[in-house]
């Protein structure tokens, strides 16, 4: 992907056209790039994963890890491709399986965890945490 243009706010559209090794999120219509995770990061990941897994064995609601792409609309009215938040949680549990769509859900989980890392802090506890 070329190098984000200044002044364009990109869209999930925009985001499907990229690169399929390269991992971003887009948050206000500007994409981040993400950094790969540590192994502790990963260690973290696999067992709160596996914890959510067996409480939600024969339930309803379904876990789901990163890559993951959550879109979250302005408005439910919002086309999925005009979405400009889309965002790559940890770990997202979702209930209401109509939102799932393509590579991940359009709309609200029911729940959202974010391991935070010293490269992600501000991002995750002040940007991503604010679009809800």
């Amino acid at each position: 992907m070329p190098l984000p243009k200044e002044n364009k706010r990109y869209t999930y559209a925009d985001y499907l056209t990229w690169p399929e090794g390269e991992r971003y999120e887009i948050i206000d219509g500007v994409p981040y790039m993400q950094v790969a995770p540590t192994w502790q990061h990963q260690a973290v990941l696999v067992e709160l994963s596996r914890q959510f897994a067996n409480y939600l064995r024969n339930k309803t609601c379904m876990v789901f890890t990163s890559p993951f792409d959550l879109r979250l609309p302005q408005d439910n009215n919002q086309n999925d491709n005009d979405v400009t938040n889309v965002l790559k949680p940890d770990i997202v549990v979702v209930c209401d399986r109509s939102g799932l769509r393509k590579t991940g859900y359009y709309g609200a989980p029911d729940l959202i965890v974010e391991i935070v890392s010293s490269s992600s802090i501000r991002r995750d506890k002040l940007e991503k945490f604010n679009i809800l």
